[in-house]
């Protein structure tokens, strides 16, 4: 596999589908041209674990949130804990925040208003935020505007809209995030967002240990395989595949405030 220059926005390096092999997961993902990974915080004990890696590793990052499926579990504690890890300086975002309305793991009004005081507590530290949003796009783009929860710039992971939508978070100054899913060959709105989208407005992602591309379905995911999302783009919008893998990695620099040059 030839080297290009890449950057995987969203991972879960930090969970324990990684936790026997997490160097060697690593080493084949830079060893293929993968110069950034972005690891990120669910709960406090996740984002710990994030910047403990991050801290390791050369060219892997750390964000620091509490998740929409954990937040019923929040405690003004464990806030101070993420203000303290936000200070790391391998900490670039806050997030992964947001709402979760298909598996309402945490009380929907309870969603809402954490994820109201995660803003502005990004907003307070200065950080771009990363966003959870499934099955809850309108209220998820409400409360961003209500709340000024762009200030810093930020990104939709793993987005799941359609262009209309993507384009209103764009306007606001929202990257848009695209996972191995687009890989996925009945995916078309997927595929129409990415189309019509500039390619300065897109990052790529694994969410790994999640949504594996094809050909690897099914299987584990892992930074690595951000390729094959850079891949599927460039057939999508035409264009030499490196042309979206350098994009999408200065994206991720320029958003996360990352000082080497791919």
């Amino acid at each position: 596999m030839s080297k290009m220059v890449l950057f995987d926005s969203h991972s879960h390096l930090n969970m324990e589908a990684f936790a026997a092999d997490l160097d060697e997961v690593l080493e084949r993902a830079f060893a293929a041209g993968l110069v950034g990974v972005t690891v990120i915080g669910t709960t406090v004990a996740d984002a710990i674990r994030a910047v403990e890696i991050a801290s390791r590793h050369e060219r892997v990052y750390a964000t620091v949130g509490i998740h929409p499926h954990e937040v019923k579990e929040a405690t003004e504690q464990g806030y101070q804990v993420l203000r303290s890890l936000a200070a790391h300086d391998k900490v670039v975002a806050y997030g992964e925040i947001g709402l979760d309305f298909f598996r309402n793991h945490s009380p929907r009004p309870r969603q809402l208003e954490e994820f109201a005081y995660q803003l502005h507590l990004a907003g307070e530290l200065e950080l771009p935020v990363v966003i959870h949003d499934r099955e809850a796009h309108r209220e998820v783009l409400e409360i961003i505007r209500r709340e000024h929860g762009y200030r810093h710039g930020g990104v939709i992971h793993c987005f799941s809209g359609d262009y209309r939508l993507a384009a209103a978070f764009v306007d606001l100054g929202f990257k848009i995030s695209i996972p191995g899913t687009i890989t996925f060959p009945k995916n078309q709105l997927q595929a129409e967002v990415v189309r019509r989208l500039d390619l300065a407005d897109l990052l790529i992602e694994t969410d790994c240990p999640y949504l594996a591309p094809v050909p690897f379905r099914g299987k584990r995911n892992e930074p690595l395989y951000v390729r094959y999302v850079a891949e599927a783009i460039a057939e999508i919008k035409q264009v030499a595949v490196e042309k979206v893998a350098e994009q999408t990695c200065r994206n991720a620099q320029d958003l996360f405030g990352i000082q080497e040059e791919a």
